[in-house]
């Protein structure tokens, strides 16, 4: 199993904030760190701050030195399409190499109409998150001068200069060069797997079980065999909730911690955590490290722990202490 560490910085996460976590995730000795993609607050206190996620991604890039980085997923609607294969290619730049780009349909309203963005229903939304992909892909892959006609976008003398950067390991393009990873994901719907049967090289599930894990991959499978496709070349994750303490003590201080940030009041705490065991990566290390085993079981392959308390610097050492090093 591999690990990286996901954080919502909307919870009114400085850059200051993000930096800290993100070198603490890459001493420990995470492959990725991750970030939300959302300009409205939110769980707990909606008028937390909030940052830009590619800014602060490329701010990474240089304050870091080999954790790879990416958002989690960017929503296809805050960024046109043209500019944000541009952007992430810069910011892969910057970063030498380590950028994971993660993309989706978006979901959430308020993180648009406050900020006078469109928010368009979820079959423009999907149609426009493929328009986006065929970009990525043609603009990284397709000789200067490639067209393209989408349902949204329009593409005319295609040129990008200059393309990714050029790191073995990297997944490689038709045209023979390197480019980043792109990850797409769902909560499972059928076109969410008949896109990254397409398009990705990674399907992330969110917030889901291992047993629903288990359903998604013969679905993904499916999707993968009805465009001729190999199946094991998607690669499978999940992202999954994660609170962990040394003993159960430890883990119901971390708990009243998270339920604080999310605005819970005390008295369902207990119920409200114990909804989650079914898909989170909670409890003590032995308790966490059974569900990782779970996961696995159901073909996952790597694992997003989300972390809601980002700033309990010590959670991330033990995260590391007794998955990356055990599992």
């Amino acid at each position: 199993m591999r690990f990286a560490l996901m954080i919502e910085a909307q919870q009114g996460l400085s850059y200051e904030d993000q930096l800290a976590i993100a070198r603490r995730a890459e001493s420990a000795g995470f492959e990725a760190f991750f970030r939300s993609d959302h300009y409205a607050s939110f769980p707990g206190d909606s008028d937390q701050t909030t940052t830009d996620a590619w800014a602060v991604i490329a701010g990474l890039a240089r304050e870091t030195k080999t954790i790879r980085l990416g958002a989690l997923v960017s929503p296809v609607t805050l960024r046109h399409p043209g500019n944000f294969v541009k952007l992430v290619t810069t910011v892969d730049q910057m970063s030498g190499g380590r950028i994971e780009v993660g993309v989706g349909a978006g979901w959430n309203e308020a993180d648009h109409v406050p900020l006078g963005l469109d928010f368009p229903p979820i079959k423009d939304r999907a149609d426009l998150l493929e328009d986006q992909l065929a970009i990525l892909h043609g603009l990284w892959e397709e000789k200067p001068g490639w067209k393209y006609d989408g349902k949204h976008v329009r593409v005319r003398r295609g040129h990008l200069v200059p393309g990714p950067a050029q790191v073995e390991g990297r997944p490689v393009g038709a045209n023979g060069r390197f480019r980043p990873r792109i990850v797409t994901g769902s909560s499972g719907s059928p076109r969410g797997y008949r896109i990254a049967a397409k398009w990705s090289d990674e399907f992330n599930l969110s917030s889901s079980s291992p047993e629903v894990a288990r359903k998604a991959e013969a679905e993904l499978d499916e999707a993968c065999r009805a465009i001729g496709r190999e199946p094991r070349t998607l690669t499978r994750s999940t992202m999954a909730g994660v609170l962990m303490g040394r003993d159960a003590a430890e883990v119901g201080r971390r708990a009243d911690a998270l339920l604080a940030a999310f605005g819970q009041q005390a008295e369902s705490g207990i119920e409200w955590v114990n909804e989650r065991r079914s898909r989170w990566i909670l409890g003590t290390p032995d308790e966490a490290r059974a569900m990782v085993k779970r996961f696995a079981d159901a073909g996952i392959e790597r694992i997003m722990l989300q972390d809601f308390v980002p700033l309990d610097l010590d959670m991330i050492d033990l995260m590391a202490e007794e998955l990356i090093e055990k599992v």
